[in-house]
C-alpha cells in the first residue's frame, strides 16, 4: 500500500496531496495500545489519519460496511479516511503510531 502518490489497490484510500500533518500519537506497543483503538472508533469529520507500523504487524478493519481485516506490516502505512469507523486488531508484538492530518487550501 502506498501512502500518497503511486500504485495502490482500487479501494485503498490515498492521503490527499494538500493534507498537512498536525499531530501524531506516541509510539504504542501491543501492551500499550489503548482499548479505544482496539474497539470501533473514528476520526473527526475533517481529520485524516495514517497508521504507521514500525515493527511487527497489526490488523486493520473498516466497520461500515464490515470489511475484511487488512494485515499492515512493519514499514507499511494505512490511510484512514475521516469519519470512517474502524478498529485495530492486535495479534502479536507490534510498535505503531498514528499521524493526524488536515486538508488545507483547495483540493
Amino acid at each position: 500500500m502506498t501512502v500518497g502518490h503511486g500504485k495502490r489497490a482500487p479501494t485503498t484510500p490515498v492521503l490527499p496531496e494538500n493534507a498537512v500533518k498536525y499531530s501524531e500519537s506516541p509510539v504504542f506497543t501491543e501492551a500499550t495500545i489503548p482499548d479505544g483503538l482496539r474497539s470501533v472508533h473514528r476520526t473527526k469529520a475533517d481529520v485524516w489519519g495514517v497508521l504507521r507500523v514500525l515493527e511487527g504487524a497489526v490488523g486493520f478493519q473498516d466497520s461500515e460496511p464490515p470489511g475484511e481485516e487488512e494485515r499492515i506490516e512493519a514499514s507499511q502505512g494505512r490511510v484512514i479516511e475521516p469519519d470512517v469507523p474502524h478498529r485495530l486488531i492486535v495479534f502479536g508484538p507490534v510498535r505503531l503510531r498514528i499521524e493526524f492530518y488536515r486538508i488545507v487550501g483547495d483540493a
